[in-house]
Order: C-alpha cells, then sequence, then structure tokens
C-alpha cells in the first residue's frame, strides 16, 4: 500500500546525542536468544574497544555459560551489519563507533544452550 505525506515533519528529535550522558550503543550476541533484544548502553566515545570487551561485555552476558568459553581472537564482529575487525587499542570512535551504532558478534563453535540458539 503506497504512503502519501501531507507535509513535512518539523520537530526535535528526542534521541539526538546531547540528551544522552554519553553515545549509545547497540551490542547485541548472535546465536544467543537468551539476550531477546540488543543491550543499549550509553558508551564514551573514549572508551578502548579491549576495555569494553573486557569490562563491559561481561556485565552484560556473563550470565550465559557460553560467554566462559569464548575464545576472542575467534569472534566475528559486526558494525551495523558489515564484518569489521576492532582495534582492541583504540578507542570507540576511532574504531568508528558513534551514537546509535549497532555492534554484533558471533562466536564460531558456540551457538547457544547445547547449540539451541539460546
Amino acid at each position: 500500500m503506497a504512503v502519501v505525506s501531507l507535509g513535512t515533519y518539523e520537530f526535535e528529535a528526542k534521541d539526538a546525542p546531547e540528551k544522552f550522558p554519553a553515545p549509545l550503543l547497540y551490542v547485541g550476541w548472535d546465536d544467543h536468544k537468551m539476550f531477546c533484544a540488543p543491550h543499549c548502553v550509553p558508551m564514551p566515545p573514549d572508551t578502548v574497544f579491549g576495555d569494553f570487551v573486557n569490562k563491559v561485555l561481561p556485565d552484560m552476558y556473563s550470565a550465559h555459560p557460553d560467554f566462559a568459553k569464548i575464545a576472542w581472537d575467534k569472534v566475528e564482529w559486526f558494525d551495523s551489519g558489515k564484518p569489521f575487525t576492532p582495534d582492541m587499542a583504540k578507542t570507540m570512535a576511532d574504531n568508528g563507533m558513534g551514537h546509535k551504532s549497532v555492534i554484533r558478534f558471533r562466536t564460531p563453535g558456540l551457538t547457544g544452550l547445547g547449540g539451541s540458539g539460546f
């Protein structure tokens, strides 16, 4: 069904970056539906990516039994659906992360509880 706009919409965005303490970052772990949706966290742009992996991700995902089994050197990373290789020594901003960026990671060999995707 076609939609026809009756005019322009001019309003202040409610989710503009300056309305948050830090840029929002969406984070999802592929094949682990125990977490039904990506987490959304404020992530300061000067956070080092390695610190994000070692300090932030455990707070989000360590409740899952697969988390302790992750081989971080084999993780496949995606930035807004496109594969990328983060530089663990650089900041989120240096790795191209900004307000409302979406990061997903896939852990080869780990596909949820007993391979169930959960």
